[in-house]
């Protein structure tokens, strides 16, 4: 084999290389996702269509956290910092967002419990991080979220000493819906 087709298979397999790892790197995240999603992993929580039938008698705290993505202008904050509720009960809690700036900003907020042997038992009903969130400017709005924790928590070896769950929300900036720029555009032509 000639120095030149050795260096032309080393530059392939260098480009093969980079190719592979790029495909890697942009699956990582929803294949991570899913994972979650699947096993209850990494804090990821349930969703449910409605309250639990069983309450115990067993109480349990529910910690609320709230934090922006770098570059995110809103102001982000849970309205309680805690509550306790008997497993299996409803729970109601509120998060603030506001913006300060002078455009309307879309948000979309991610979400995790800690600990992560919680996660698959904290329930959510309903919740303002199920939709991208559009806050016009100078507007305060309320958010809520409803859960419960799962009875069956209680039967699970690692997460029946839970005694305290940190629901954690985290809001970065997306992109505004195809059109709704053109909507505000002429609404502010309107106002002139």
């Amino acid at each position: 084999m000639s120095e030149q087709s050795a260096v032309k298979r080393t530059v392939l397999q260098l480009v093969g290389v980079v190719l592979v790892m790029g495909a890697l790197a942009w699956a990582a995240v929803p294949a991570y996702n899913w994972f979650c999603r699947v096993t209850g992993y990494g804090g990821e929580t349930n969703v449910a269509t409605a309250g639990s039938d069983v309450i115990l008698d067993r109480e349990i705290k529910i910690r609320f956290d709230a934090s922006k993505e770098r570059g995110m202008p809103w102001s982000f904050k849970p309205l309680q910092q805690e509550v306790t509720l008997r497993i299996g009960e409803t729970g109601l809690a509120f998060y603030e967002a506001y913006n300060p700036t002078d455009r309307p900003i879309a948000g979309q907020a991610s979400y995790n419990v800690a600990p992560y042997s919680a996660g698959s038992y904290f329930d959510k009903i309903a919740c303002f991080c199920f939709t991208e969130q559009i806050l016009q400017p100078g507007e305060r709005v309320e958010m809520p979220v409803t859960f419960y924790v799962d009875p069956a928590i209680v039967d699970d070896p690692e997460a029946k000493f839970v005694h305290t769950i940190t629901l954690s929300y985290t809001f970065y900036e997306i992109d505004l819906p195809e059109g709704y720029a053109a909507l505000d555009q002429d609404r502010d032509t309107n106002l002139n």
